[in-house]
């Protein structure tokens, strides 16, 4: 076997007759012109299952697999899920895991790494049910040397994009030969070709043929006599089909002697039929005894019949039972044709059923990691079932579950998919106040956030919050949790107070709710320290951080590794910003390594991680330790995110001001440029994080000799700030200090002696006369007297701020060296997660 043999492969089947021209010229395909190899239908039965696509895929995956490293099967018939499908190879080729990435990064890691041939060179990658190309086309790996792909299809429009072999029926000298192996024994050659013409050669309905016959040890001349009755009477009834009357009427003959053999073994075939044509995780019958599903009851209850109904409908070939998995699957044509036999009424009954074992066998937590693989069995049968047009409470409530198990798991887009859907069909329904429809705004809030769409988040989220207060009420669990988010937008849109006043609110509803150490509680003190260190609150900021970190980091239960990793890196960064650098330093590396051991080195949480140690790093003067940090973080960032992430531009903000330090300034200023751009994009032009890329802009202006430009920015982001912040804000005093800068390099210390004045006046009252930035304003202001002549004052300006350096920052310091130096202080500004 290979070393890489993927699990929801399906066994080998015993019973694969003939086909060796199709092999033959599979292979050929494949290896001659390292191109996609597409197994679709002729044109002439265009839609039409059970011609043995996905038998012949897999005899050729058997077949072949000494030729191969790694042989992975992809269901394809539902795009979205295809990047779950994928995400499952990152363990074996070394790669970061989905958890750690999000499902789509994942899937393009996957992708590349076969493309690359790294790890694995020699590798088949198998499409079943691929019918629709535009959707599958990106997932495919290209230019592989030793690396295959094989697509089944029904749809004849891949032939446009590789190399095809049709598959046809089976010619009659290979129907007699299948029956006979399948058969066992020396089945007289006229009563083989009379059964295959019968059958009109098709694969499916001669398999289910022979298993009734193998089974029942029915006479061929009796099996054919029996057909020809059923299909005389399915056109008495007119019945309206695409498929074969002689098709129809075997599969009813084997569901007629299943029935007569095992009536409940023909009521779980009905209930199959209504699932998705992917694998079916046992596990859902197991935990259905107390779904509410009624037609199913006597089996779900009795594990002794549900094993031996499966085992019955398995005999005659109505199913296949791999116990690899766990699984079983009924063909896609099996389905239709159950479906197709049954009335109005009783499809709606089974296929609630569905709904309810669905929902009683799906994981309870659906953010808990280690039931992530059952929810992936559960997944592909969502929509084929018609869930999302159930409105059972039960079934909603997995319907919520399923959403938050794509958003944890960062599969956003499949996550907002199915949000947008449930939420058309529940509103239709109920309106759009009613609890599930009220919940399931809020998680399609999130994940609207997490993509990136800043308006669409807050434009929803608003009227969320609105309709939350007036069904609820305002002490309601799922208002203060909207609560919550509804203040991250506010932190979006720049409205910095009103985020505080916002969570600052929810803190109390939710302490005197539920207490301190409640978990939602800790997330509201961890977003309110976010919020006073946006507000330059630093003292405060650091108090709550300390208290959120303390409590999450001790707690024995409801704490997640994404809460933790969140509230350890908040807790470094508002270290920082208080001014303690080498202690930011410390606390960083921990909260690294914690990232890189729990949620890996590509999680987004660790990413940010590593952005803002580059910075402390930085503010100490390991420059080279911070860039190496930051460049690898934004590489990975950009890679897994793309560039309009704000945690991509984030990264790219801090990786620009590290090649300033650096003296690689012309590099710096094509990022910073970059960036500001981008923050005009998803922030607009007045937020505080825009102005703030502004800064570097003009600082970067000034340092390659353009002062006059510099100037004009600095203008522009000092009144923007003073707007948005207020005079009393570090980012506002950051803009004055360096706009002084501009007017000493253009000849005006007078003026820059002035606004350096003010601006030590009021960073002193702000921040207190012995932070970083008061004496940054103060070593300023003294160089900038000394060049109008008042000495005596700015020397004694520069003596006292020495004095004080000498008992905040250590020798070392690169802050206190730059001040000994004599040397202007400019300021920068990084940013980070709102």
């Amino acid at each position: 076997m290979p070393p890489i043999w993927g699990r929801k492969i399906p066994g080998r089947n015993r019973h694969f007759t003939g086909r060796e021209p199709l092999l033959n010229g599979l292979r050929k395909s494949l290896t001659e012109t390292n191109t996609a190899a597409v197994v679709p239908l002729p044109q002439a039965l265009q839609g039409l299952g059970g011609v043995g696509k996905t038998q012949l895929a897999i005899e050729y995956a058997w077949a072949y697999r000494g030729y191969y490293d790694l042989v992975w099967w992809v269901a394809a018939d539902q795009p979205l899920l295809i990047p779950s499908a994928l995400a499952g190879l990152t363990e074996d080729l070394k790669l970061p895991s989905a958890g750690s990435m999000g499902i789509e990064e994942a899937a393009d890691s996957v992708r590349d790494a076969l493309q690359r041939g790294d790890p694995v060179d020699r590798w088949l990658l198998i499409f079943d049910n691929a019918d629709d190309p535009e959707e599958i086309r990106p997932f495919i790996p290209q230019g592989s040397q030793d690396g295959h792909v094989l697509i089944t299809s029904r749809n004849s429009r891949w032939s446009g994009v590789a190399e095809t072999v049709s598959v046809d029926v089976f010619s009659t000298t290979e129907s007699v030969a299948f029956l006979r192996k399948r058969l066992r024994r020396d089945l007289p050659e006229n009563e083989a070709v009379h059964l295959a013409h019968e059958l009109g050669n098709l694969p499916l309905a001669l398999e289910q043929a022979a298993a009734v016959q193998d089974t029942t040890g029915m006479a061929t001349d009796e099996y054919v006599r029996l057909l020809a009755e059923q299909t005389g009477d399915l056109l008495q009834l007119g019945k309206s089909t695409e498929y074969p009357h002689t098709m129809t009427a075997a599969w009813q003959l084997s569901v007629h002697q299943v029935e007569s053999r095992m009536p409940e073994a023909a009521e779980v075939l009905r209930c199959l039929a209504f699932f998705g044509p992917d694998p079916i995780p046992r596990f859902v019958f197991q935990r259905g005894r107390d779904s509410g599903a009624e037609r199913m009851g006597t089996v779900l209850s009795n594990p002794l019949t549900r094993s031996q109904a499966f085992a019955e409908l398995a005999r005659f070939s109505l199913l296949r039972i791999e116990p690899d998995t766990g699984t079983v699957q009924v063909h896609r044509l099996v389905q239709a044709l159950l479906r197709d036999s049954l009335t109005p009424e009783e499809q709606e009954e089974f296929r609630h059923e569905v709904h309810l074992l669905l929902a009683a066998g799906a994981p309870t937590d659906p953010e808990d990691i280690s039931t992530q693989e059952e929810y992936t069995f559960l997944l592909p049968h969502v929509r084929p079932s018609g869930l999302t047009r159930c409105h059972d409470e039960r079934v909603q409530e997995f319907a919520l579950n399923v959403v938050r198990h794509l958003y944890r798991v960062a599969n956003w887009r499949s996550a907002r998919s199915l949000a947008e859907e449930f939420r058309q069909s529940w509103t239709a329904t109920s309106g759009d106040r009613s609890p599930f429809v009220l919940r399931l705004r809020r998680h399609l809030g999130n994940v609207l956030w997490q993509l990136g769409a800043n308006k669409e988040s807050f434009d929803l989220n608003d009227e969320t919050f609105d309709l939350m207060r007036e069904a609820f009420g305002n002490e309601h669990e799922e208002t203060l949790r909207m609560a919550l988010t509804y203040a991250a937008n506010l932190r979006a849109q720049g409205r910095f107070q009103d985020a505080r006043d916002q969570d600052a609110a929810s803190l109390a509803a939710l302490e005197a709710r539920y207490g301190v150490k409640d978990q939602t509680t800790l997330r509201a003190i961890n977003n309110l320290a976010l919020d006073h260190a946006l507000l330059s609150r630093y003292d405060t900021a650091l108090e709550l951080q300390q208290l959120a970190y303390v409590e999450q980091s001790s707690a024995r239960h409801g704490a997640n590794k994404w809460d933790v990793q969140s509230f350890w890196n908040n807790l470094a960064r508002v270290v920082r910003l208080s001014g303690h650098h080498e202690q930011a330093c410390d606390v960083g590396e921990e909260a690294y390594a914690n990232g890189m051991r729990e949620l890996k080195i590509e999680h987004p949480l660790t990413l940010a991680t590593a952005r803002d140690l580059s910075i402390a790093k930085r503010r100490m003067g390991f420059l080279d330790d911070a860039y190496e940090l930051v460049q690898d973080a934004h590489t990975r960032l950009n890679k897994l995110y793309g560039p309009d992430s704000p945690e991509t531009m984030a990264a790219e903000v801090a990786l620009s001001n590290t090649l300033r330090q650096l003296g690689r300034l012309e590099e710096s200023m094509a990022l910073a440029k970059d960036a500001h751009q981008r923050y005009l994009q998803t922030y607009g032009d007045r937020h505080p994080f825009t102005y703030g890329c502004q800064l570097n802009l003009a600082l970067l202006y000034r340092l390659r000799g353009d002062a006059k430009k510099a100037r004009e920015l600095d203008e522009q982001t000092y009144e923007g700030l003073l707007d948005q912040l207020g005079a009393a804000h570090v980012y506002t005093f950051s803009s004055t200090i360096n706009l002084a800068g501009d007017l000493a390099e253009l000849g005006e210390p007078e003026r820059a002696a002035e606004l350096g004045r003010g601006t030590l006046t009021g960073v002193r009252d702000f921040l207190g006369p012995t932070n970083g930035l008061s004496l940054s304003a103060a070593v300023n202001l003294s160089i900038d007297l000394r060049a109008i002549g008042q000495i005596d004052e700015a020397t004694t300006l520069y003596d006292q701020t020495m004095a004080a350096y000498e008992t905040t920052l250590s020798p070392t310091h690169p802050e206190r060296l730059h001040a000994a130096e004599g040397k202007r202080f400019n300021w920068d500004f990084d940013s980070y997660s709102l």
